[in-house]
């Protein structure tokens, strides 16, 4: 079993997650935090099903992932 780093945005119409460190696209969207996690977690073990573990990373370079906002 790895662990796998998720993004989750709020956006007016629900929530989409994806995740870092897996090679392609992989989305998952819900009306609530949770079942967009419950989506993409389905939707990765589907591309691992359908692309094999290559596309993981097999040491992900990210360590943590952070939300900043600046004023431009």
């Amino acid at each position: 079993m790895k662990s796998i780093k998720i993004i989750v945005e709020k956006h007016s119409d629900g929530y989409i997650a994806y995740p870092l460190g897996i090679k392609g696209v992989v989305v998952g969207e819900g009306e609530t935090y949770q079942d967009a996690l419950v989506d993409v977690n389905s939707a990765i073990r589907c591309h691992i099903e359908m692309f094999g573990e290559e596309v993981l990373e097999k040491q992900s370079a990210i360590l943590d992932a952070f939300i900043a906002e600046v004023s431009v």
